[in-house]
């Protein structure tokens, strides 16, 4: 399948939002597939606290970076992963991820741009978070439990991604990492530095770049 027929299957509901329920196995399947996996960026490496390059050229050289991703997403058994978890300086995060449920949702989001939910919206979910950068480590985080993104797809064209319960602290997890922060940044440091004991007690089940 080609990288445009896959592209092709995501539509966009009434209220402009990407359709990324349908077709999920085929579509990962299809990105993994011409992709090679790559070893994953840990918490330390310089490429993972700062502020992305945004992505300005939408060719093949960024479709081989997203087959890439869903390769090493897949073989790191994460549901979402930036670009720079992979050592790559650019805005562009993939995700294939279930919401609370159920629904199986997969897609690729450049540029991403968190929307701010009025005060109104915001109901916080305080459970456990993880992330494939701080290995074998989890702390609970409480963020809202839905979320917006507005971006850009594979092409260049805008996109709005919407999601609640998991996906929603996906997507916000994600596009964080784009911006230079981990989930770590936003605990206690009582918290922090507890996960980071566990990463330093624990053995990743998949190949990590040493940080020198």
């Amino acid at each position: 399948m080609s990288q445009q027929e896959t592209d092709g299957r995501i539509g966009v509901d009434d209220e402009g939002f990407i359709v990324d329920t349908e077709d999920c196995e085929a579509r990962e399947a299809a990105y993994r597939e011409r992709g090679t996996s790559r070893p994953i960026t840990v918490v330390g490496n310089p490429v993972l606290h700062k502020e992305c390059k945004d992505v300005t050229e939408f060719g093949d050289e960024l479709a081989q970076l997203i087959d890439d991703m869903f390769a090493s997403q897949k073989t790191a058994e994460g549901v979402g992963l930036a670009a720079n978890q992979i050592g790559v300086d650019l805005k562009v995060f993939v995700y294939d991820c279930p919401d609370d449920d159920g629904n199986r949702h997969t897609g690729v989001v450049c540029n991403p741009v968190l929307e701010e939910l009025a005060p109104e919206a915001r109901v916080l979910d305080d459970s456990n978070e993880g992330c494939l950068s701080v290995p074998t480590a989890y702390a609970s985080l409480a963020r809202p439990d839905y979320a917006v993104v507005r971006g850009q797809d594979a092409k260049g064209n805008p996109i709005k991604v919407r999601g609640s319960g998991y996906f929603a602290r996906c997507l916000q997890h994600e596009t964080d990492h784009l911006y230079g922060y981990l989930y770590i940044d936003r605990l206690s440091k009582r918290d922090r530095k507890d996960a980071l004991r566990q990463m330093e007690e624990g053995t990743p089940r998949y190949e990590t770049v040493p940080n020198s």
